[in-house]
């Protein structure tokens, strides 16, 4: 039996796109929301399951997600990422977690 070498996790950056759902949470005229989420994965594709997941846990209806990639990737695309964002991204690393670092309502 091979053991396989363990893939490191590393944390994506993702924004969720939400519809609205009953008990979501969302402002009362909101017509949905998006949320900045950072979530930690082998891979973007894990990282955006968990997220998708534990939002549907939440009552949140999800739409879309996209992802704006690693903390380096982010950085190498020349995105401006403060000491707030860094601190939320290693809790979702050390915690192996979804942190939802932002939601931003949406209203016609």
């Amino acid at each position: 039996m091979t053991d396989k070498p363990k893939r490191p996790q590393q944390v994506y950056s993702l924004v969720v796109e939400v519809g609205r759902k009953n008990g979501d949470g969302l402002p009362e005229k909101a017509t949905g929301g998006a949320l900045l989420c950072y979530a930690s994965g082998v891979d973007e594709a894990e990282a955006v399951r968990e997220t998708v997941a534990i939002l549907k846990e939440a009552d949140l209806a999800v739409l879309e997600v996209q992802g704006l990639g690693t903390l380096d990737e982010r950085r190498e695309a020349g995105d401006e990422v403060g000491a707030e964002d860094e601190a939320l991204m290693q809790r979702a690393l050390d915690e192996n977690s979804v942190i939802v670092a932002q939601m931003t309502p949406f209203y016609d």
